[in-house]
C-alpha cells in the first residue's frame, strides 16, 4: 500500500484521488480554500439552488458524463432552444459552426450576422497554409476574412475561454480547425437527427458533482480531505516525495510516495520552483482571464415572459459591438430543471425566471474591478437593449472568478510538452487541471486520470 498526495480539490483533483484510492492506495487531499470543487459552485438567487461556474459538461466524449453517473448523479441534456447573437442591432440566429468558422454560408448569410461585404468575402474562401501553429483568428480570418473572425469566433471564443481569438491557439484550442480548414474543399454532412446532445448536465445543478464524488472519497476509507491548507513546496526526500504545507499558520511536512498537483499554473510554479523549475518557469508563463456572472431572478410577468422567453436559450455578444456583457444564458429556457425550479417559488405563488449573463475577456480585468451592483447595472442595461426588457429583478447575485480561465496562446501544446517533460523527470510527479489540456469539466476529468495513472505507475 502506498501513500499519495493530491494538491487541488477542483474536479481534476478530486478525479486523481478517486482514482488512486480505487486502486486501494491511500491518499491525502490538500485544498487551499474551505470547499471543494473549484469552478464548479453553487448559489443561491431568490432562494433557488443554481451553478453559479460551470453549468454544462460536453456529453460528446465520456469522461465527465461517466464519472457523473460513476457517482449515482442523474445525466440530463439541455432543451432544443438555440442560441442567438446580439450584434448589428438584433438578435439573431446563430448559424452552424466550429467555434465560429460557418459550415452553412446560406445559412450565415441568412442570418445577418455579417454584412454584405463580409458574406462576400466569406463565400470567397481562401485556404491558410499555416506553418506550425496559429491562432484561431489568424486561421479563420485567412479562409473566411476578418468579419467572421468579429461577428462569430470572438463571441464564441470569449465564452469558452474568456480570451481574444487572435491570441488563442488553433491547435490547443480547436484542433479540427486546422484539418478542416486547411482543406481545399470543406463538405459538411447535414447533422444527423438523431445524434447524441453535445452538452449534458445534473438535475440541480452541475456543483453536484464535485460534492458527490467528495462524498465517495470520504465513505472508501482512504482519503483524508484537509481543506484551508495551502502547500507551500514539493520536495524530493529519500524516500520519495514531501510536501510542505500551511493550515491556518500551522506548517507540517507530508511525506508521500507520489505527489499530483492539480493546481492552476502560478500556484503550481510556485510549488515546483526548486523541484522542477524548468516545468515552473513554463507554467509561470501561463496567462490567466477573469470575468464575472450575474445570476438573475425575474417575477415571471407577461412583460418579463414576452421580452426573454422566446424560445431562444440565451445569446452571445461580439466584442466589437462594444457591449458590457459577452454572453447571456437563459437557464429557464436551457435546462429544464431550472425552469421546473422556479415555479411557485417566491411566495409559493409566483413564477421566476432565472437566467444569467457573463462579463469578461482577457484583457479586460479593470472593466470588472467595480463594485458588484455596477456589474448588475451593465448587465440590465444590455439586457433591455437586447430583448426589450425593463423590469426589475426579484434578485441577483455577482459571482466573480478571478484569474479563472488559463489562456492557451499560440505554441500552447508545445509548452505542455515541456512541462511534462520536465515533471516527468522528478519519479512520482504528476500535474493536471485545466491549464493543460482542456478548459472543459470532460478534460478536467481526463486529465486527472492521466495523473492518477503516471503516478501510480511510477513506483
Amino acid at each position: 500500500m502506498r501513500r499519495f498526495i493530491v494538491v487541488g480539490g477542483g474536479i481534476s483533483g478530486l478525479t486523481a484521488a478517486r482514482d488512486l484510492a480505487d486502486a486501494g492506495h491511500d491518499v491525502l487531499l490538500l485544498e487551499a480554500t474551505d470547499r471543494l470543487g473549484g469552478k464548479l459552485r453553487r448559489g443561491e438567487v431568490a432562494g433557488v439552488t443554481v451553478d453559479v461556474g460551470a453549468e454544462a459538461m460536453i456529453n460528446r466524449r465520456p469522461e465527465a458524463v461517466a464519472l457523473a453517473t460513476a457517482v449515482g448523479l442523474p445525466v440530463t441534456h439541455p432543451t432544443a432552444a438555440t442560441s442567438r447573437v446580439w450584434t448589428r442591432g438584433a438578435l439573431r440566429p446563430l448559424p452552424r459552426t466550429l467555434m465560429g468558422a460557418p459550415l452553412d454560408l446560406d445559412q450565415l448569410e441568412a442570418s445577418g450576422i455579417l454584412s454584405p461585404e463580409g458574406v462576400t468575402r466569406a463565400r470567397h474562401q481562401q485556404v491558410p497554409h499555416p506553418d506550425g501553429d496559429v491562432s484561431v483568428g489568424d486561421l479563420v480570418a485567412a479562409r473566411y476574412g476578418d468579419e467572421v473572425v468579429d461577428r462569430l469566433v470572438e463571441p464564441l471564443l470569449g465564452g469558452v475561454y474568456a480570451g481574444q481569438a487572435r491570441a488563442i491557439s488553433a491547435r490547443a484550442a480547436v484542433p479540427q480547425l486546422l484539418d478542416l480548414l486547411t482543406r481545399d474543399q470543406i463538405s459538411v454532412p447535414d447533422p444527423p437527427t438523431a445524434a447524441a446532445p453535445v452538452f449534458a448536465g445534473v438535475p440541480g445543478g452541475m456543483w453536484q458533482l464535485p460534492e458527490a464524488v467528495a462524498a465517495a472519497l470520504a465513505g472508501s476509507g482512504r482519503v483524508d480531505v484537509r481543506r484551508d491548507v495551502v502547500v507551500r513546496e514539493v520536495r524530493r526526500t529519500p524516500e520519495g516525495l514531501a510536501v510542505v504545507a500551511d493550515q491556518l499558520g500551522i506548517v507540517s511536512v507530508e511525506a508521500a510516495d507520489g505527489v499530483v498537483v492539480a493546481t492552476p499554473a502560478a500556484p503550481t510554479a510556485r510549488m515546483l520552483a526548486d523541484l522542477a523549475p524548468v516545468a515552473a518557469r513554463e507554467l509561470a508563463g501561463i496567462d490567466y482571464a477573469s470575468s464575472a456572472l450575474v445570476t438573475f431572478a425575474f417575477r415571471a410577468d407577461p412583460d418579463v415572459t414576452a421580452a426573454i422567453d422566446v424560445g431562444a436559450s440565451g445569446f452571445l455578444v461580439p466584442p466589437v459591438d462594444g457591449r458590457a456583457v459577452k454572453a447571456a444564458t437563459f437557464s429557464f429556457a436551457k435546462w429544464e430543471w431550472v425552469r421546473a425550479a422556479g415555479l411557485d417559488k417566491l411566495d409559493h405563488q409566483t413564477d421566476l425566471l432565472l437566467f444569467r449573463t457573463s462579463l469578461g475577456r482577457h484583457g479586460e480585468e479593470q472593466a470588472l474591478q467595480v463594485p458588484d451592483d455596477e456589474l448588475v447595472r451593465a448587465s440590465l442595461e444590455d439586457l433591455a437593449a437586447a430583448t426589450g426588457l425593463t423590469a426589475a429583478p426579484v434578485d441577483a447575485v455577482v459571482q466573480r472568478w478571478g484569474g479563472g480561465l488559463p489562456q492557451y496562446a499560440v505554441g500552447h501544446v508545445e509548452r505542455v510538452a515541456r512541462i511534462r517533460a520536465a515533471v516527468a523527470e522528478v519519479p512520482g510527479l504528476a500535474v493536471c487541471g485545466a491549464a493543460y489540456d482542456g478548459v472543459g469539466i470532460a478534460a478536467c476529468v481526463a486529465s486527472g486520470h492521466r495523473a492518477a495513472g503516471e503516478v501510480a505507475a511510477a513506483g
